[in-house]
């Protein structure tokens, strides 16, 4: 493919039935509330065949969706496409800020929770050192992720909830890990593929 002009910007869009699924209005109290929302997210982009098994939910202090994302990569041909920072820059943007848990005049004003059906990748775990949340929750692990995949979830520093936590970011795994697992599992089934 030859281009004749230089790309200058980038268009994603989140598939048109995300919205539908939040409750914008709703409290999600519980860290299960919380990453059972990712999950299904998760599980309603392979059914709709708009992407891979994975979703990302960002919630601000008052426990209610500030951003919502879910793996996109093969249908917008964009390989950071992935649900966690598909989430971090739809929230950066909504925020109007690069560090989602500094207000303006760079005051803390978390906490910030990112919850995800899977344990970030090389790729979003990177972006989660940066983006300025307080708070991981996770479903599946990455072991999870391989076992019932073809995903390759690149390399992580070996104690990476430790590199986190050191970051002021606090980890909680396994959180409906059953649940998460079973939506790769289904991916996994139907043929799959690499998003």
């Amino acid at each position: 493919m030859s281009l004749a002009t230089l790309p200058t910007g980038v268009a994603l869009r989140l598939p048109a039935w995300v919205e539908g699924l939040l409750d914008r209005g709703r409290a999600y109290a519980t860290d299960a509330d919380k990453v059972a929302l990712a999950i299904a997210l998760a599980g309603r982009n392979v059914a709709e065949a708009t992407g891979g098994p994975f979703g990302a939910v960002l919630f601000g202090p008052d426990d209610r969706v500030v951003a919502a994302g879910v793996n996109v990569v093969l249908p917008q041909s964009t390989s950071l496409a992935h649900a966690e920072n598909f989430t971090y820059m739809l929230a950066q943007q909504a925020l109007g800020r690069a560090r989602i848990n500094l207000d303006e005049a760079g005051r803390p004003c978390g906490p910030y929770t990112l919850a995800t059906s899977a344990q970030p990748c090389c790729q979003c775990y990177g972006a989660t050192v940066w983006a300025g949340v307080d708070r991981l929750l996770i479903g599946a692990r990455a072991e999870d992720v391989h076992a019932l995949t073809e995903f390759d979830e690149g390399p992580l520093p070996a104690d990476w909830p430790g590199e986190l936590a050191r970051r002021g970011i606090e980890v909680v795994r396994d959180i409906a890990r059953e649940q998460a697992r079973e939506v790769l599992a289904a991916y996994g089934r139907a043929g799959g593929q690499r998003y």
